[in-house]
Order: structure tokens, then sequence, then C-alpha cells
């Protein structure tokens, strides 16, 4: 969790329900825009944003609106909104809302924790303590094997991925888009160990809707999974039809035309190498082999975070969620100029589905 006080919280991409982006005029924000509310943590579902004032309140805004005192750490997901409350006396207590409760009325459940298993902040879905996770469907606590030794958790729309305590990366769910990484598209019942990656340290995980990213302890940057809007840096069909489609009507020429079939991979050339599933950790590089320190994953783009400060996305675009000043999608890093531009240090970054949120600092500060 970014908690430094010299920095603030940006946002850009869908805010179609009056999530909390920026100014949050529009249906969406094409371009970074500093966050109204005095932000320590955020955690974006599609339909609302919940976010951990430096104050220590949770406010949810969007779809569902409402605020609750004395948090310390908040998940938010269609189903479920989890917070980590200071409880009565000197216990904390994890408890599970309906969103559409407004966090007013009785929460779903409550359970209170071990103090000395609170630890550090930030750890949702996975509990303090590292011995279970919150699910969003019940049962919504949910036990770890010991031997696992958690460090982080993340889920995403159909799968789940573990981040081990020496670095191993574990996977289970749904895998009908390669998201697990096992080289199949079958589903795992049970955490089983990324054999891909054994042998090199992971130090982040991030798992998107239907795809998955891992940084090494040394900055590289593994990536697989479903591949459709190019969230995976590698050549999509549906990016090719869309810029055919694009330069179609910038020249005028129909589907026949020659020189627009000849870009696209018509008859006449070699049909384009489009990669839609990838089951395997790939590795990917970025620009002027930069190293990378954080990652996040929406529903079909990626986001990470360099060691020198910058932040570069791709993969869907519709609704500014690359923060490009534009709805363009891409499939290759691309990097975001307004925290550049604005002098400013990238420092963290999280995505919900449709959109994205960043903490940065002004460089000098960090």
């Amino acid at each position: 969790m970014a908690d430094e006080r010299s920095g603030a919280w940006f946002g850009f991409g869908f805010c179609g329900f009056g999530q909390v982006l920026g100014s949050g005029r529009g249906y969406h924000v094409h371009s970074p825009e500093p966050l109204e509310v005095d932000a320590r943590h955020v955690s974006a579902s599609w339909s609302y944003t919940a976010v951990v004032t430096r104050g220590g309140s949770t406010e949810l805004s969007g779809l569902v609106r409402g605020s609750v005192g004395g948090c310390r750490d908040v998940w938010a997901s269609e189903a479920l909104v989890v917070v980590l409350r200071s409880g009565s006396g000197s216990g904390t207590e994890l408890q599970g809302w309906s969103p559409g409760s407004a966090l007013r009325e009785e929460p779903l459940w409550t359970q209170t924790l071990d103090p000395e298993a609170v630890g550090e902040l930030g750890v949702l879905p996975l509990l303090p303590g590292a011995c279970a996770y919150v699910s969003p469907q019940a049962p919504f606590y949910r036990p770890l094997a010991p031997e696992l030794r958690a460090r982080r958790l993340e889920l995403g729309a159909e799968h789940a991925l573990l981040l081990g305590a020496v670095g191993h990366v574990f996977s289970w769910g749904g895998g009908r888009h390669g998201q697990l990484g096992h080289g199949t598209l079958e589903a795992e019942r049970e955490p089983r160990l990324l054999e891909a990656l054994q042998g090199l340290p992971m130090a982040e995980v991030a798992a998107g809707g239907w795809h998955s990213v891992c940084v090494s302890e040394s900055g590289d940057i593994y990536i697989w999974g479903w591949n459709e809007s190019g969230q995976l840096a590698l050549p999509s069909r549906t990016l090719s039809v869309e810029r055919k489609t694009a330069a179609e009507e910038a020249t005028g020429l129909t589907v026949d035309g020659s020189e627009v079939a000849g870009a696209a991979g018509g008859e006449d050339t070699a049909p384009a190498p489009f990669i839609s599933v990838q089951p395997f950790p790939a590795l990917l590089d970025l620009p002027l082999e930069l190293d990378a320190v954080k990652a996040s994953c929406g529903s079909r783009h990626t986001a990470v975070v360099t060691r020198s400060g910058e932040l570069y996305t791709w993969g869907w675009g519709k609704y500014g969620q690359l923060g490009h000043k534009d709805t363009s999608s891409l499939d290759r890093p691309c990097r975001v100029e307004y925290f550049v531009d604005k002098q400013l240090h990238v420092k963290a970054v999280t995505c919900g589905p449709w959109n994205t949120y960043v903490y940065a600092e002004e460089k000098g500060k960090s």
C-alpha cells in the first residue's frame, strides 16, 4: 500500500457510474487526473471504487456509495467489499459487506483477527498472517495450506495467483484462456506450482481478467494468458482488424484496396502471427530494457511501473484506461507521458477492470 504523504493518487479510464476519477466529468477520462479525495489506498471493481483515506475511512464511489471509519485496508469486487477495521478494544476485525449495503447495514460476516498476525497493511485479499484469503463467493474465508507460506495473492476474473515467501508462484482456478501458465487450458482446483518459473524468484504477481503477469526480483516481466486486446504485448487479431478499419476510413479505400490489404496481411502476404492465447509465461522486454518493479492488470489491459518511476501501459484502451489521451488499444508497452511531463515519479499502480489508478510523487521526494 502506498502511504507516503508527499505524493498523490491519479485515475483514468472508465467512470460511467461516477467513480472517483479525477474531476469525474464525462463517461471516461483519457489522461491521468489527480483524485479529489486524499487517498492512501485504492481498490477498484467494475461499477464502483473503494478508497481508504489518510484519515482512515473507506469511501465507496460509483454505482454504490457509502463510507465507514476506522479502516486500515479495503478490497473491492462486484460481489463483496471487505474492510480491515479496528474492532472493539485493541482487536482488528475483517468485515465483509454487500456493496449495495453502502456500508450502512450489518456486514455479511465479521471475523476478529489475531493482533499478532495482522502485520503490515495492504495485504487484502490475502489475510494477515498469510494463512487464508478472502473470496468474493461463499465460503468467503478460505484457508491456505501452511506449506505455501504466502506473501501476496491476486484474484482475476476466474483464477488466482499466489506469490510464495521465497518467490515461487502458484496458480489455480479457471484456465480456458491459458491464464494459469501451465501450458494447458485446463482448470486447477488447488494451487499448483508454476514450473516454468522455477529457479526465477518473483517479486510481484498480478492477475487480470484472463491474463497474468509476474515481475522477477531482477526486474524482468513474464506474461501469459489471453491476448484478445494485445494485453500480453503480442500481436492481436482484434487490434489488427481495428487498425485495418481505421486505415480504410482514413483513406477511403475499401476492404479490397491493395494498400490496406497488404498492411493487414492480405492474400498476397504471409498471415500475421496473431497470438490469441499464450499458455506459458513469456519474457517481455520493456523499451530501453528498463527494469520493472510493480505490475497490475485490468480486465484486458496491463500496467507496469519501472525502477526509474515511469509507467507503461498496453492492451484494451476503449475507455482511456491506458492513459495516452485517447481510446486506442495497444499491443506493445507505451510510456504514459503525463507523469514524465509533470516530473512525477510513479511508485504504485492498481488497475480496475476498465480503469487505472496510479500513486506518484514529485521527483526528488521519492
